[in-house]
């Protein structure tokens, strides 16, 4: 049967596949979950709802966890190549699977999007008087070049690039203990901690509700680790490998966001720039802000790279369980690389990157509003499938209630506030495009889960 035929394929690739410790992938996973999202988009939530900006964190990070540990059970479960995807189809038919895959296509394709044009943003913070389209152009061709190094090379360069900007982040959090201690020469106002209902929620709970889908954006990335998943040597430890993942992301992003919203005025942040280097503009750092955009910029690059090669990897995937066309899944002796699938990657990234050039005013917080809505209906979807495929307890049941509540308040959230609504529209736009396309092109099969 199908399923049967989908183990034994995988069995051939066994030796091959089995490569990662847990802590590697935990790793590989800061790698695809910190960039421009958290370095840059915070920035909108801080303006949206302050210092509770942490709390909202701190929820996203539940939310992301109960996700992940979802995915992780299924994956120890029954290993796939084709990850949620594949869950999804088992659990509720292979229409659900097919729009799950292409909805993952597409939130990744204005991921990228969305950090081309936040790279090419940053860039010419040295070289204002280069077009935005030269610098789009580079890091694309670079992250091209990272994809083509295979799977092998892109686990060394993401994890280079974990260590860069993690580094830069500790960086970050040294320096604003070092001032809130009082210990760094500048003009900055003394850090201070909120103490009213008023100072925590500057501008209510419709702001704090307006801010949760950019919290829940920064933590985007598990769904390659869940791609990544099979390469474990021991599929077991993926529950322990997105703990360790989720438990490094929650301090680091709390600590470090709360610092600077203790050290400026929340009305400071803006979109077009780090709230870290808003935080230190005061005091005498002239080296900070070249190196925090370079960390940003490296941060970016990462995510980006790590977007273009999961969807390389699940479109191969995708047609070879019938939900895109067969050529697809043909593969190259060189590094045994999907080159029809990175190609129609890149077909995406070129658009992406023209409308994100040619469109002024705030298309990066459109683009990173609708990525985050997108990957918010997969992770509702990761939950809901493994409720369905796998034996339930009263905790797990509570768990996974809690999460799509959650996210589902974030999807909602960006509603309560109308400059995030072009976004929301953008993404339901699409998931519609998706569901359309699902129900005429996708028979449903008869087969069992089962079988």
């Amino acid at each position: 049967m199908r399923r049967q035929r989908r183990k034994l394929a995988l069995s051939k690739k066994k030796e091959k596949n089995t490569s990662l410790n847990w802590w590697q992938l935990s790793l590989l996973g800061v790698g695809c979950t910190i960039g421009t999202g958290y370095f840059l988009g915070s920035s909108i939530g801080i303006g949206l709802t302050g210092p509770s900006i942490v709390i909202a964190f701190l929820l996203a990070a539940l939310g992301t966890y109960v996700v992940f540990i979802a995915l992780a059970k299924l994956t120890a479960d029954d290993p796939q190549e084709g990850s949620f995807c594949y869950y999804a189809e088992q659990a509720f038919g292979n229409r659900v699977g097919f729009a799950c895959g292409w909805n993952y296509w597409m939130s990744n394709i204005l991921i990228i999007g969305s950090q081309l044009t936040a790279l090419s943003i940053l860039s010419r913070f040295w070289f204002e008087n280069v077009p935005l389209w030269v610098f789009a152009s580079i890091y694309s061709l670079l992250g091209i070049g990272v994809v083509l190094l295979g799977t092998k090379g892109f686990d060394s360069v993401e994890n280079v690039l974990a260590a860069v900007k993690t580094a830069a982040i500790l960086l970050f959090i040294v320096l604003g203990f070092l001032a809130v201690f009082q210990w760094l020469d500048g003009t900055g106002a003394d850090p201070s901690v909120p103490s009213s209902y008023n100072e925590w929620f500057p501008r209510g709970i419709k702001g704090f509700w307006g801010s949760l889908i950019y919290a829940f954006y920064a933590f985007g990335g598990i769904e390659v680790i869940g791609l990544m998943a099979m390469q474990l040597k021991q599929k077991q430890d993926a529950p322990k490998s997105g703990t360790a993942l989720l438990l490094l992301l929650a301090i680091i992003y709390t600590v470090s966001l709360g610092l600077a919203v203790s050290m400026v005025s929340f009305d400071q942040f803006t979109d077009k720039e780090s709230p870290f280097v808003t935080a230190l503009s005061d005091y005498h750092l002239a080296f900070f802000p070249h190196v925090f955009n370079a960390a940003i910029i490296v941060a970016g690059f990462s995510t980006m790279t790590a977007a273009l090669f999961g969807v390389t990897t699940l479109l191969t995937t995708l047609a070879h369980d019938g939900n895109a066309p067969k050529w697809f899944e043909k593969k190259i002796k060189y590094k045994d690389l999907p080159l029809p699938s990175l190609g129609l990657a890149v077909v995406g990234l070129i658009c992406a990157v023209v409308a994100a050039l040619l469109l002024p005013g705030k298309l990066f917080e459109y683009i990173t509003t609708a990525a985050g809505i997108l990957i918010l209906f997969n992770w509702i979807c990761i939950v809901l499938s493994n409720m369905r495929l796998l034996k339930q307890t009263v905790f797990s049941i509570s768990g996974n209630i809690i999460g799509i509540l959650l996210m589902l308040l974030a999807i909602s959230g960006i509603l309560a506030e109308k400059t995030g609504r072009p976004g929301f529209y953008l993404s339901i736009g699409f998931a519609a495009i998706i569901v359309l396309i699902a129900w005429f092109v996708k028979k449903p099969h008869k087969e069992q889960s089962s079988s």
